[in-house]
């Protein structure tokens, strides 16, 4: 079979192989603890599912409005509006089906072949793949982890060039749980804006930050960086709501036309039972929030402390988000490491193979860092149990001592 030239070049998601790889053993009857899922393990709240049962009572299940029903995209306005103290009317506002949707057609409307997007280093898996199908090209910027993995001025200024069309900001970030502070995007945005690069704000972690931080993103700064600026952000971390599929985003009008454009001639609408759940998601009680924040602080703390106490690792706090990015480049100068090399002499580098070690060895399941852009780190969600948390840590302890 002949394949397309863009689908050879594009690998599977790391996080959802993780995690189906863990899935799978545990269908085996394998005891496996797993950090690889990018969602809360939060039920979705009750009063939003019963407006998804009201919704298919009412009959409300027939095609909407591509870009989606008016109800819903007034409730993010006035989301914006409540949480953000920005104004966007309903021309400037779509919906998709969830954020990573949201991203492919920016991309898809955006890009034309050659044109480069910045993206700090650690990154989501799927922007660089998600920009090279646009025919684009993914310029990384790679972070350090002494300036808390955030991008600076002179770091910015040298990765411009006359093909930069967009830079991604995602804060609080997966996978490192970096949070920009206003002082520190206000720099940033005005770079930005003095080279006409188009900011992608993607802000689906807005809600989970810790330490009293507050969110902020370059379009809060003010009108003109407001137009300068594409934000992206969904129901899906705030609510729990993963499966659902509804992703939003906000900006230019005629880049929402666009938008709507290429969704019309794809999947149409976003699914019409989730729309009218996600209205009540984002005018309703939003306590909900507060309390999985709570419980997401708790075991931060705890895997942070653990991950610290491991020969080898060291793993600085998470701002937001509900991601520990331990740096592992220790386990790799240990007297056992050199086995552990040969074993896995296949994969293609550190964190695959630290990776492997541990979910052959451990049983727990962690997502290399390369696939983040840093092979000296791993990804490790802690929305997942207490329990889990300190069992699975026990394990790394234990199989990163046998190294020793």
């Amino acid at each position: 079979m002949q394949f397309s030239d863009r689908i050879l070049q594009i690998k599977p998601s790391p996080t959802l192989a993780i995690t189906a790889v863990a899935n799978a053993m545990k269908a085996k009857g394998i005891d496996v603890i797993g950090f690889g899922s990018g969602e809360p393990d939060f039920d979705t709240p009750r009063s939003i599912k019963d407006a998804a049962i009201r919704a298919i009572e009412s009959g409300k299940t027939k095609y909407t409005p591509v870009g989606g029903v008016p109800e819903l995209k007034q409730a993010i306005a006035e989301k914006f509006r409540r949480d953000n103290n920005l104004e966007y009317s309903p021309g400037e506002i779509t919906v998709n089906c969830g954020g990573k949707h949201s991203f492919y057609n920016l991309m898809q409307i955006l890009l034309n072949e050659g044109d480069e997007v910045i993206v700090p280093a650690p990154y989501w898996v799927s922007y660089p793949s998600m920009i090279s199908l646009a025919e684009g090209t993914p310029v990384i910027l790679y972070t350090k982890e002494e300036n808390g993995f955030k991008i600076t001025p002179e770091e910015l200024k040298k990765h411009i060039t006359p093909k930069t069309r967009a830079i991604v900001i995602n804060s609080p970030s997966n996978p490192t749980g970096a949070t920009y502070s206003k002082q520190e995007l206000t720099v940033i945005a005005d770079i930005l804006l003095e080279k006409n690069i188009l900011v992608i704000s993607d802000d689906i972690y807005e809600s989970i930050l810790y330490d009293g931080a507050e969110f902020t993103n370059i379009a809060c700064l003010s009108e003109e960086h407001r137009k300068n600026t594409i934000v992206l952000n969904g129901v899906s971390k705030t609510y729990s709501m993963t499966g659902w599929r509804i992703g939003y985003m906000a900006g230019n009008a005629d880049i929402i036309k666009k938008i709507e454009i290429i969704q019309s001639q794809s999947t149409s609408n976003p699914t019409s039972i989730s729309q009218w759940a996600s209205i009540e998601a984002i005018t309703g009680d939003q306590s909900v929030i507060q309390e999985m924040v709570d419980a997401f602080t708790r075991r931060r703390q705890l895997i942070v402390d653990g991950l610290n106490s491991i020969p080898g690792i060291s793993c600085m706090n998470p701002e937001g988000a509900f991601y520990a990015f331990p740096n592992v480049s220790g386990v790799y100068s240990l007297p056992g490491w050199k086995d552990v090399e040969a074993k896995y002499a296949d994969k293609p580098n550190n964190s695959h193979r630290i990776t492997t070690y541990l979910l052959e060895e451990a049983k727990v399941a962690v997502v290399p860092g390369a696939e983040f852009g840093s092979d000296d780190n791993v990804r490790m969600s802690f929305a997942t149990s207490d329990e889990n948390i300190s069992k699975g840590l026990e394990r790394i302890k234990e199989a990163v001592q046998k190294l020793l």
